[in-house]
């Protein structure tokens, strides 16, 4: 029953449908068949990019500095004039001297710079560096010591610019050592 009244129906090969209705009029109208998508491709392209970002995460893996512990055959004892100190500060300070603290305090030879390419803590290694290789012609620039001394107040990213400046440079033998209290109360960090 339709709209209250009698309708048969009689499928025709051409999709199309006869409805009569008990008025005999006969109309006609055509069946649409069911949209049918092939997810094929879809799926195909979503394994591929599956697959990419599982092979592309792993093969780039983080990369991290390399960590050198000294020998135990070796003694430790370093010349002070081998030693170049480097003290990390507040607001990208850096106080830096050679040799131990007292005489450099004493004959006022502490030097304020920054983080600076050209003016900076890379300056001063380099100037030490060479300082080194006109007096010592045996390991020349290779004796450098340099101490990372970083304060409650500096911050992660000046500990790893010092390191950088250090590699940089060139410096085989570095080491972060933490500040002793006559430092950290001359400079009151």
């Amino acid at each position: 029953m339709l709209y209250g009244i009698r309708a048969e129906f009689r499928h025709r090969k051409n999709n199309c449908m006869d409805i009569q209705t008990s008025d005999t009029k006969r109309t006609k109208r055509t069946i649409h068949p069911a949209v049918r998508i092939d997810m094929t491709p879809m799926v195909d392209l979503g394994f591929l990019l599956i697959t990419f970002f599982i092979f592309t995460t792993t093969m780039s893996e983080p990369t991290m500095m390399k960590l050198y512990m000294p020998n135990d055959k070796d003694s430790g004892i370093v010349s002070e004039s081998n030693v170049l100190t480097v003290l990390l500060g507040t607001n990208n300070k850096v106080y830096a001297y050679e040799g131990a603290f007292d005489n450099a305090f004493q004959k006022n030879r502490i030097i304020t710079t920054n983080y600076d390419e050209a003016d900076g803590i890379g300056n001063l290694i380099r100037h030490k560096q060479k300082l080194l290789q006109q007096s010592n012609k045996k390991n020349g620039k290779a004796d450098l010591v340099l101490l990372i001394k970083p304060t409650k107040k500096s911050t992660y990213k000046n500990v790893v610019d010092a390191l950088d400046e250090a590699t940089i440079n060139g410096v085989k033998k570095y080491m972060i050592v933490t500040p002793s209290g006559e430092e950290t109360h001359v400079f009151k960090e």
